[in-house]
């Protein structure tokens, strides 16, 4: 797909993978909805970032886990762009909790994660069909985590919630078909405040630990993973149902930190 002239709703758009994937749409021409959950002012400024060069940017407060702020968002989107072509779904939470710890993982950690990085997507993808389809060359980005495919991460109800946006990947591409692609990204370890609020003081030793075992030897950047989804949109158009890793090498180097 060519995104110039194009419109897309990124989840969780004002930081991180989000923020870098708003700015790579915004330089090639495409119209971008910003949307945030609490992060106001970085949604904001990362809109204005993308506005700059050239393009309507806006910042739109949705919880993706509430499907009547989805259906909200995707009619913002419709209104102030007039179309929908691409959505990125983005957000999502965690909880930080070993794996070998059953007792400390609670029903609430359980229901938050699923509603948001889960559930949340998929209202998104239910709530934007409309417009996608009506684009003719509809693109939906779901970005997962290898944790869904290894069952490594930050929280085993994380795990499961990756896990089962791999196989909803494959679903919706089956629904959408044949003017929506629906493919998935599926990052390693990311350098982003997330994980470093999570190891705190540690963190740099974890930096160190992972690149020390990964084949590539180099945690990701927000922006590694925003040329993967960018390439996923902007390439071959005969791609969907996909769960592509991108990991620095991480899970073929036997290393399963949890």
């Amino acid at each position: 797909m060519n995104v110039e002239g194009k419109a897309a709703v990124i989840t969780g758009g004002g930081t991180g993978v989000g923020r870098a994937t708003v700015l790579d749409l915004a330089r090639r021409g495409c119209a971008v909805l910003v949307n945030y959950s609490r992060s106001k002012d970085e949604a904001e400024q990362t809109a204005a970032e993308a506005a700059a060069l050239g393009v309507k940017a806006i910042a739109v407060q949705a919880d993706v886990a509430e499907d009547a702020d989805c259906r909200r968002m995707m009619d913002t989107a419709e209104r102030e762009f007039g179309r929908l072509d691409i959505l990125v779904n983005n957000a999502g939470t965690t909880s930080f909790i070993k794996h070998d710890d059953l007792e400390a993982v609670q029903m609430e950690d359980w229901n938050r994660i699923f509603s948001t990085n889960l559930i949340g997507a998929f209202q998104c993808a239910r709530a934007a069909r409309r417009l996608l389809e009506a684009s003719g060359n509809g693109e939906i980005v779901n970005v997962s985590s290898i944790a869904g495919v290894a069952g490594t991460g930050s929280s085993i109800p994380y795990c499961a919630s990756k896990a089962a946006m791999n196989n909803m990947t494959v679903t919706l591409a089956r629904v959408f078909a044949p003017k929506v692609r629906v493919n998935a990204i599926a990052p390693g370890f990311i350098d982003t405040r997330w994980l470093q609020k999570a190891f705190g003081e540690k963190y740099e030793e974890a930096v160190r630990q992972r690149e020390n075992a990964m084949l590539l030897g180099k945690v990701l950047q927000p922006e590694d993973v925003s040329t993967a989804i960018v390439g996923v949109i902007t390439g071959s158009d005969l791609m969907t149902g996909q769960v592509i890793v991108l990991d620095s090498g991480m899970l073929i180097s036997n290393f399963s930190p949890r």
